[in-house]
């Protein structure tokens, strides 16, 4: 055996063993800068009406001891804009988004709508009633029909209507602090403004 041969085996570092995490690293970085673009899909529906789908109730979420109303989708016609939200229990980036719908919730001149998205009243409820119901109704669309209609790709998603049910924008993704006065709440002060 050669002495080369021999240094070779004998623990010589082995830049090929770091091939995999290489790969990994890299193929890791791709998938997240694509993902972090899906915010940039362009929507079909962005002027054109709402889905007019009502949904019922979450079942079980009270305030004050009554029931919380489900979404009346034709209230969207009434001349005033409605925020709609989509969101689950199950979402770890709609409990990152919640502290942001919670001020926006506290906000005026707007309806904000919840749509509870293929998850269980219980989970829902409990989730609200951990970090606070920001929503006027709540909507909850169990077998994920309404979510289907309303193009959902990924929760959490946003959408802005304006009081004659067209939709006018779509946001995809959870809404930072950064966000939402970077670019949601001046898309809609715009939107409450064109009336």
């Amino acid at each position: 055996m050669s002495e080369e041969t021999q240094e070779q085996s004998s623990g010589g570092f082995k830049w090929w063993a770091l091939l995999p995490v290489v790969l990994f690293v890299g193929l890791a970085a791709m998938f997240y800068k694509g993902f972090d673009h899906t915010r940039d899909l362009p929507s079909v529906l962005i002027g054109k009406p709402a889905p007019m789908k009502s949904l019922g109730p979450v079942r079980g979420m009270t305030v004050n001891g009554k029931q919380v109303p489900g979404f009346d989708a034709e209230s969207m016609k009434k001349g005033k804009v409605t925020v709609v939200n989509f969101f689950a229990s199950w979402c770890v980036t709609c409990r990152q988004e919640h502290p942001q719908l919670v001020a926006l919730g506290q906000m005026k001149g707007f309806n904000l709508v919840g749509v509870n998205y293929k998850d269980k009243p219980g989970d829902a409820i409990r989730f609200l009633n951990e970090g606070g119901s920001p929503y006027n109704v709540i909507g909850a669309d169990e077998n994920g029909r309404v979510g289907i209609e309303w193009g959902v790709v990924g929760l959490p998603e946003t959408y802005l209507v304006d009081g004659k049910g067209v939709i006018r924008y779509k946001f995809i993704g959870a809404i930072s602090r950064a966000a939402l006065e970077r670019e949601f709440l001046p898309k809609l002060q715009e939107l409450m403004d064109e009336k």
